[in-house]
């Protein structure tokens, strides 16, 4: 480089005519009108025009050979545009070129640098780099820096203390299958990566850190999905000497201050909170998505007696009969049309859908059995009116609710029901436990080390199905956005937890020993939290693609089609490990 860079592309404006600037970058695009050359020279903050005169032989040689992405230091003076271009923040001026130097050559890109190419996903991100290049990947990747930023300095300015936790760890029951990594040293035995540092930032409480954060990579081996990633990052955080409402009004400043910088929207303090019954029940969800209306209503009690055998057996104990009024839509649907959502439904276990379009003429698939009183009930309970869907379900609660809340997602969506830009809540006291059918036992639907509701305790033994738990999550838009509980802090209450998930005193041993000893050394009351990061900064960033905003995302089978990852390794790496292939 023959001279020191005095400005970004993206810099200069009409106050700057008659200034002598340097700008290095990439060529976006060339245009040849014969006496001059035009060229866009483009940097990670936009574009600046660059024109070269045919008077001016060296340098209109060198710009006519110049093909897009070559890699430019130009010289020149600011002038004044004849014709502006208010697209772009530069277009009030260009730059009239004294010394252009090639700083680098390109080939033809194999993508367009362009926001709104038609490229396949698998081929941007085999050519991740030139990927990069485009403004819509560059603001996502800086609005991640500045949100991480804004994390930091509001953890630093409450006292909070940065701690990394290992990457090489011993692998733990989180959910979700670990990624395991041989060792060499220690043959026969692996380490794992953390899906989570949940049980040493708790030993960082112990050992009397206070309050620890740091913005963390976990890793889980789960099928893929829109918004999730084998590799993820988490703003994790907990608080010693702190109960549910102190970690909940913590991030609620968090929160707030993140809508304040990165969007307009006026987040009011607190923050809803909804217990985990109601949002299961009026919801199907334990993330609702509050942006839109279409409760799940219970409507069993009006078919308890009816003719209709469907629903009436569908009203006995751990089973019900659940309606959404859809208000003024029914003219959207057609019998094909509402055909299709019973396929819908049939995914998620429910057996069939019926229909009522309210109307004087009401069209329905059960219209048979709607009597008077019947009709009178729904009326009253649904609110029924001319113009209204209804949509029924009936099975056992679990699948009737699961179903019902994936469909209320997707008519809201089908109809573009969304009412608010952004809903928040807080979901709390989800239950301890969840039965595992595979397992034939009580599993931990949070973790084992959460905090069960004081008055629950006595249930541990007896009924484990009623226990629920000091935990919370932060729900926005339909999505969780973070999650966290109080933790137990007393060994006697742990092992309670263990004996009534059944675990043997060999399983505590192998998978918590060290733990289970820290805490029998004085625990303080502690409670924590962990951001999904990637999922927030998709809020911010208005995508609903996660691999929009991170750097090196993988496919949705986990590979990496920039550096052809996971690969083979060769006999030698394996025999040092002791691995044998199959």
């Amino acid at each position: 480089m023959e001279f020191k860079r005095t400005n970004m592309c993206g810099d200069l404006r009409i106050e700057n005519v008659g200034d002598s600037v340097v700008l290095m970058g990439w060529v976006a695009k060339k245009r040849n009108l014969g006496s001059l050359v035009f060229i866009d020279l483009r940097d990670k903050t936009g574009i600046t025009q660059i024109v070269v005169r045919e008077d001016d032989k060296d340098n209109y040689e060198k710009a006519r050979s110049i093909t897009q992405e070559y890699v430019l230091e130009v010289k020149g003076r600011v002038n004044e545009r004849e014709s502006k271009n208010p697209d772009i923040a530069t277009g009030d001026i260009e730059i009239i070129a004294d010394k252009i130097n090639i700083l680098d050559k390109a080939k033809t890109p194999p993508i367009y640098i362009k926001d709104d190419d038609d490229v396949s996903e698998n081929l941007r991100l085999k050519y991740r780099y030139l990927d990069l290049r485009k403004p819509s990947v560059q603001r996502n990747l800086k609005l991640r820096s500045d949100i991480v930023r804004t994390m930091r300095e509001y953890m630093y300015d409450n006292d909070f203390t940065e701690v990394e936790t290992p990457f090489l760890t011993k692998p733990t029951p989180e959910g979700a299958r670990d990624y395991l990594v041989p060792s060499r040293i220690n043959e026969g035995k692996f380490y794992a990566l953390p899906q989570s540092p949940q049980l040493l930032k708790q030993i960082l409480m112990i050992g009397s850190l206070d309050r620890y954060f740091q913005v963390v990579k976990c890793f889980r081996d789960e099928d893929l999905r829109a918004n999730r990633q084998p590799e993820f990052t988490q703003l994790d955080l907990e608080m010693s000497f702190s109960n549910q409402d102190d970690v909940i009004a913590m991030n609620e400043g968090l929160l707030k201050e993140l809508f304040d910088k990165y969007t307009d929207y006026e987040l009011k303090l607190p923050i809803d909170r909804m217990d985990y019954s109601e949002a299961m029940s009026s919801y199907g969800s334990d993330k609702p998505d509050l942006r839109y209306g279409y409760k799940i209503n219970d409507i069993s009690s009006l078919f308890e007696n009816s003719d209709f055998k469907v629903f009436a057996d569908n009203t006995s104990d751990g089973r019900s009969v659940r309606a959404i009024n859809f208000k003024n839509i029914a003219d959207n649907y057609s019998r094909k049309q509402l055909d299709k959502l019973t396929d819908f439904v049939k995914d998620y276990g429910l057996k069939g859908l019926s229909y009522i379009k309210y109307s004087e003429n009401m069209q329905s698939s059960i219209k048979k059995f709607l009597t008077d009183d019947i009709i009178e009930g729904l009326k009253d309970k649904l609110d029924m009116a001319d113009g209204d869907l209804i949509l029924i379900g009936a099975d056992k609660d679990k699948t009737v609710l699961e179903a019902m809340g994936a469909l209320r997602r997707k008519v809201a969506k089908d109809n573009d029901l969304i009412e608010k830009e952004y809903a928040l809540c807080w979901v709390v006291n989800f239950p301890m436990f969840e039965y595992s059918e595979e397992e034939d036992r009580y599993v931990s639907q949070h973790h084992p080390f959460t905090m069960p509701n004081e008055e629950d305790i006595d249930l541990l033994l007896t009924e484990p199905e009623k226990v629920r738990t000091q935990a919370y999550d932060i729900v926005i838009n339909g999505d969780e956005m973070g999650g966290g509980s109080v933790r137990i802090n007393n060994s006697d209450l742990q092992e309670k937890i263990f004996e009534a998930l059944k675990l043997s005193d060999e399983d505590i041993k192998n998978k918590f020993g060290f733990f289970i000893e820290a805490l029998q050394y004085g625990t303080p009351p502690h409670a924590g939290l962990a951001y999904g990061l990637d999922r927030l900064v998709m809020l911010f960033a208005k995508t609903d693609n996660i691999k929009d905003i991170i750097a090196f995302p993988k496919t949705q089978s986990a590979t990496c089609p920039l550096t052809e990852a996971p690969s083979l390794v060769d006999e030698k790496a394996l025999d040092e490990l002791n691995i044998k292939l199959r």
